[in-house]
């Protein structure tokens, strides 16, 4: 390789590096404090860059949330994915989602979980995408139909949009269930068995 095609290679590995150190103390400012009262210089502070490199990678806040939630959700349906190779029911799968997902809210903090839902759901995200195109949905939507297909769920069911109320419910109930973690996993537990008996076959 001549040292004309190293150099590019190595500009675009440079860049790499520094979105990422960026990525990860705004991830660092957020959760602290929320996305909007997130502080700039902090977080170039932090990555070692100057303001200007900032909005170069990502021109707004809400920018620094889409790219955390493309990382997350590869993460969750790469985990749930692995899970579903493995024999197992509906209810176990589903269970598993919620495990994951409770995994990211814990492991981002309430502050930057609830940030990165409003992304998710933003009527102005400045992103052209569909449903369809989020893996998690996806996966949960092909269970759905998999276990119509066993017997376990109505077949008359549409299993994108029972995946779609499952995931929005379960992020419902996530920001607005407060209390004890013994509150918070009854919750969960009636959750997922109401979810359940709502795809019953009839």
């Amino acid at each position: 390789m001549s040292r004309t095609q190293e150099q590019p290679q190595s500009r675009a590995a440079q860049r790499l590096q520094t979105r990422r150190r960026i990525l990860d103390a705004a991830v660092a400012e957020f959760k602290k404090t929320g996305a909007t009262d997130g502080d700039i210089a902090v977080i170039v502070e932090a990555a070692g860059v100057a303001r200007g490199t900032f909005y170069f990678h990502f021109p707004t806040k809400e920018h620094v949330l889409l790219e955390l939630e493309q990382r997350e959700e590869a993460r969750i349906a790469k985990e749930l994915g692995r899970f579903l190779a493995s024999p197992h029911d509906l209810p176990a799968a589903l269970t598993e989602a919620i495990r994951l997902i409770v995994s990211l809210e814990r492991r981002l903090g309430p502050l930057l979980f609830k940030d990165l839902l409003s992304v998710h759901f933003s009527p102005t995200r400045p992103l052209d995408d569909t449903w369809r195109e989020h893996p998690v949905i996806a996966l949960v939507a092909e269970e759905i139909a998999r276990a119509g297909e066993r017997g376990e769920a109505q077949n008359a069911v549409e299993p994108y949009y029972s995946a779609v109320f499952f995931l929005l419910g379960l992020y419902a109930l996530l920001t607005t269930t407060t209390g004890s973690k013994a509150v918070r996993t009854a919750a969960l537990d009636s959750y997922i068995l109401t979810t359940l008996r709502s795809l019953e076959p009839r």
